[in-house]
């Protein structure tokens, strides 16, 4: 059986028993519960503390965990990451007050800044040859400035709200974070299968969500432009219309390109265009 860690609450949690869902994994985690085992998929479930997970997962007691890169990165354990999930994503940055003259990071030199990520921040400040002074405490870590703690900070940041509410603007990105699935180094291969599975499951979803599903109608004499631009898995699938000189265009379009690719469609003469979502696609 393969064992999962994932978030107990907080802005991961849902995102991850989401995704398991989705990958067709029954799971039943009552309010409270800490660990549970899916219905129909070798997987047992340990819902933790997000700063525990990495621990959990490096000393083989979970076999894998959904965790914050950011988490991950500050623990620092020697954990691999297999997949970035494309959720939870956010920032970790270096405020300061509104009032505070900022150039560069050297006008930081000397004086403190309050953080819950100490590693990762030496780790930035090394390397760009700065000198500040890291003061580390948990939680309330905007209201360092005012109280005199602290000259500055570095916090996760997903809209900046928090920082504008505190008084303080936003001067460096230290780390760009998204939700991601390590493993521990030592799997051993019967639930290395079983991790292949789950992947492929994850993979499945994870390409559904950033690509559509395009059907169309389109005349026969524009099929060639047509097919150069859609070029889909392999080729766009065509079949023809019961009206002559006209064909039923099937393919699919990455997400990223989809309104550039719908206005060139436009031009071709296409017509009737259906826009379907997927639900899983394997490639």
């Amino acid at each position: 059986m393969l064992r999962i860690a994932v978030q107990k609450s907080g802005r991961l949690y849902e995102d991850s028993v989401k995704l398991l869902k989705e990958c067709g994994i029954q799971l039943n985690n009552g309010y409270g519960q800490l660990k549970t085992k899916a219905e129909n998929f070798p997987l047992e479930v340990f819902f933790l503390r997000d700063d525990d997970i990495p621990q959990y997962v490096f000393d083989g007691v979970a076999d894998i965990g959904i965790v914050g890169e950011n988490v991950l990165l500050e623990k620092a354990k020697e954990i691999d990451i297999i997949f970035r999930l494309g959720f939870g994503k956010c920032r970790l940055s270096i405020a300061v007050p509104k009032s505070f003259v900022y150039e560069d990071l050297q006008s930081l030199n000397h004086l403190k800044i309050a953080t819950t990520y100490p590693n990762i921040l030496q780790q930035y400040l090394n390397k760009n040859n700065a000198t500040a002074e890291i003061h580390e405490i948990s939680g309330s870590v905007e209201i360092a400035p005012s109280i005199g703690l602290a000259e500055a900070v570095c916090d996760l940041v997903s809209s900046g709200s928090t920082l504008f509410t505190n008084g303080l603007k936003e001067v460096e990105v230290v780390l760009a974070s998204e939700a991601v699935l390590a493993v521990n180094k030592n799997l051993a291969s019967e639930k290395t299968d079983l991790l292949n599975k789950l992947l492929l499951r994850i993979n499945a979803v994870k390409t559904a969500k950033n690509n559509k599903y395009i059907m169309m109608n389109a005349p026969t004499h524009q099929l060639e432009n047509i097919s150069k631009l859609l070029p889909g898995m392999k080729s766009p699938t065509v079949v023809p219309l019961a009206e002559n000189g006209w064909s039923s265009v099937q393919t699919v379009v990455n997400e990223n390109e989809f309104w550039d690719v719908i206005e060139k469609l436009k031009q071709y003469e296409a017509e009737g265009i259906l826009v379907l979502p997927i639900e899983k696609m394997i490639v």
